[in-house]
Formats: C-alpha cells, structure tokens, sequence
C-alpha cells in the first residue's frame, strides 16, 4: 500500500468536521422532554467517548473508495459523491447511537455512578428513565437505519445489537469455568466491543475487500478492550472516567487477571469466592502485580494492532491521495489505541 506526506494524524478529525454533531438534534428529538433529555444526556455532556466508532467508519469509507468512471460527467459524480458521503455519515451517527444506547444499559447493569468524569444517567434518573432512554436511542436508530432503505447495512447492524445483548448476557451469566476461560474472555469482547465496529464498515463491497475491512475493525476493538482492561488496573479514576478497579468489583474478570491465573493457579480460589470482600480483592491484585498479567494484556493487544495494520495494508492499490490518507490514518488509530492513557 503506498503513503503520501500528508497528515493523516488530522485525517479523522477532518472528517467528522466536514459533518454535523453527533447524532443530530432531529434524531433524537421526542414528545416526552423529559425522555428526549435523557436520551440526549451523554452526548451533550461529551461523556460517551471521542466518537471513536464514527471516526473509524468514515476513514475506512473513504480508505476503500474506489474511482468512479472517468467517463461519469462531472454533475452526475458530484451528486454521487455527495449521495455516498451522507447514508456514510448516516451510519455513523448509528452506530454512535447504538453504542450511547448500550452504555446507559450498562451503566444501569452495573449499577455505576459515573461514565468518563460525568455523573451517570442512572444516577440522575434512575434505572428506569435511563433504561427506557437507551430503549429509545435503539428506536431512533432503527427509524434512521429503515430511511437509508439497504437491506444489507440494515442487516449488518442489527448483527451488531445482537453481539451487544449476546455479550452482555455473557458477562453477567457464566459459569466458573467460563470465568477462566480466556477463548470465552475474547469471545465475549468481541461481541461487546468489536462487533459494532466491524460489521459497520463492511457494506458494499466485494468479498475480499469486506473481509479486510472486517479484520481491521475486528482487531482494533479487541485491542481496544484489551487496553481497556489494562487501564482499569494501572489508570486513575480520572482520567479513565469511572472507579479504578471497576471491573473487579463488580466481578468481571479480564485478561489481566486471567494470565495472572495462569501463573498462579491458587488464584482461582480467590475468583471462586468473589470480590464482595475488600480482603479478596486486595489479594487478587498482589497476585496480578507478581505476575506478568498486565505485559502479557499489552502484547496481546500489539498482537491484534499488527493484525488490524495488516489488513489495511492488503487492501488494493490506489493512486487517490484521499484514499492514501485516510488509509494511513487508520493506521495511525491502531498506535492511538495502544499508546492512550484514558
């Protein structure tokens, strides 16, 4: 794949400012203001995120453009390039809702009380407003997803809520031995985390093409999960946004912990038992600080970066210095994923 001098370090953010908010006001927009409230909170506070999965899905659509007709006349291919550019802004803002839409379930599941820095929904409202509120967002995103009238991108987001509730599910219902099990660990993240950023950027395209971009988003949500994980051990509460320790106090073991395991297998007991008492959750982590949890978490997450980079490098030649770009971009995300602190 050939590079160009350009920057890509602006590319995404380029991009989403050739675009509106997102999601746009007319979106979400109810009856019920107090519900419309609800459903609007995190995206007026900025607390869901760096709008990560849209930044993604744009970049990966212009990386794959590929040159209309040089016998197209010049009107008819301004009016398709700008058709191509608003269902792909369509799609990203979504999948924002969608995502925004399972992190006030989540919040409501894991009974949190803070999301990046910013007071919970369920704390403000209550479990119930924010749970409709969520509902909500999905609804919207289903109206918007039915006006873009292609079966297929339809198809390929409802695949991605159904990863989201299947992955949920996961977490709050497993076994001991699935609690061990790194293959579950992973399947899991994918379908939490990955899946959303996969299957949104594979509409399209020929067979080949879709199965890189698939690979590319694939490996850059488990890399992004798995230094997730990372954090929630070795970051601070502020500047990850919610409790350090997060997920072992609500029981939720990662990767850090499961290669801990394996080092120490006299940690499964400590697991078996939970984390209901300080005194086990202290001890679970002087076992993770002997271990090499944490290192191993990182190369594992390199290891997935290097597959997600790969990917991008299959894709097919281009001479389009936009494509070129935003190609490199994508590339440059994956550093971004393993480098970030927050």
């Amino acid at each position: 794949m050939r590079t160009t001098g350009s920057s890509p370090r602006r590319a995404g953010a380029a991009l989403l400012g050739r675009g509106t908010h997102f999601p746009p006001a007319s979106q979400i927009r109810n009856k019920v203001p107090k519900l419309a409230s609800a459903a609007e909170y995190f995206f007026k506070m900025g607390a869901e995120g760096k709008r990560f999965r849209p930044t993604v899905l744009l970049l990966m659509a212009s990386a794959l453009k590929f040159p209309i007709s040089e016998s197209t006349e010049e009107g008819v291919f301004s009016m398709l390039a700008s058709t191509l550019r608003t269902r792909q802004q369509n799609i990203a803002e979504i999948t924002e809702m969608i995502h925004v839409a399972s992190l006030l379930h989540d919040d409501v599941l894991d009974d949190a009380d803070t999301r990046r820095g910013v007071t919970s929904l369920n704390c403000i409202m209550g479990n119930k407003l924010s749970v409709l509120a969520g509902d909500f967002l999905l609804s919207r995103a289903c109206v918007a997803l039915a006006a873009l009238g292609n079966t297929e991108v339809v198809s390929l987001m409802a695949t991605a809520v159904e990863h989201l509730v299947t992955g949920e599910t996961m977490q709050i219902s497993t076994s001991r031995e699935q609690r061990r099990s790194m293959e579950y660990y992973l399947q899991k993240t994918y379908y939490k985390t990955a899946s959303l950023i996969s299957n949104t950027i594979l509409a399209g395209h020929t067979a080949d093409v879709s199965l890189l971009a698939y690979e590319y988003g694939r490996n850059l949500g488990l890399a992004f999960q798995l230094i997730d994980d990372v954090l929630d051990f070795t970051g601070t509460s502020a500047s990850l946004g919610k409790g350090s320790l997060s997920d072992i106090r609500h029981g939720i073991i990662t990767a850090p912990m499961l290669y801990a395991m394996e080092e120490f297998p006299q940690l499964h007991d400590v697991v078996d038992q939970g984390f209901d008492n300080p005194a086990n959750v202290e001890l679970a982590l002087d076992y993770l600080q002997k271990s090499r949890g944490i290192e191993r978490t990182k190369e594992l997450a390199q290891e997935h970066v290097n597959l997600a980079v790969k990917a991008i490098e299959a894709l097919p030649d281009s001479d389009d210095e936009d494509v070129l770009i935003s190609r490199r971009a994508l590339i440059d995300i994956t550093q971004r994923v393993i480098t970030r602190i927050k």
